[in-house]
């Protein structure tokens, strides 16, 4: 069995309501193994004898079928979290919020990262392997050029954002 993570795109904002219990038994019915959630905002750890690749849309067609909304989930070797975390490059301080924004497709990525040049020191954003480490002032994680970018509804099947110490929370349990 492998570890992964699984992060759920745009669970419990709007009208798409999801209690954490409901959506472990979802999962533990797909025959996924050791399921822990994570706040309220689709979080999952699990273990799974499938591949990456197998396991998306089998997630994908039960969250949505079981919850009745068109389900986005963005999958990860739990290892890759690890090196994903230690990797974020900028210094982390109070007055910051440090994320780091997933993204699946090669073509959004590469999008987004031209997209995202000339930001200003307010918004400092850095390239890793399929994601982007982003640093914004406390207050405007939804106000800035970066954030409207990013909220656009052709994003939302293949980005998700969370929080780095959300993240460290997941890989020290």
């Amino acid at each position: 069995m492998k570890k992964y993570i699984a992060f759920l795109r745009g669970i419990n904002v709007g009208n798409i309501r999801i209690k954490m219990t409901d959506l472990k038994l979802a999962l533990e019915q797909l025959g996924l193994g050791q399921v822990k959630t994570y706040l309220q905002t689709g979080n999952v750890v699990f273990e799974a004898d499938q591949t990456l690749q197998d396991l998306k849309p089998l997630i994908e067609k039960k969250l949505s079928f079981t919850f009745d909304y068109e389900a986005f989930v963005l999958l990860y070797e739990f290892d890759a979290l690890v090196g994903i975390i230690v990797q974020y490059p900028m210094e982390r301080v109070e007055s910051h919020h440090a994320y780091v924004l997933f993204i699946e497709s090669e073509v959004i990525f590469e999008e987004l990262k031209a997209l995202a040049q000339g930001l200003t020191e307010e918004e400092q954003i850095a390239f890793g392997k399929g994601v982007f480490y982003w640093k914004v002032a406390k207050g405007e994680t939804t106000e800035t050029a970066f954030a409207k970018i990013i909220a656009k509804a052709k994003y939302k099947s293949t980005t998700t954002m969370r929080n780095i110490n959300t993240l460290e929370k997941m890989i020290a349990d």
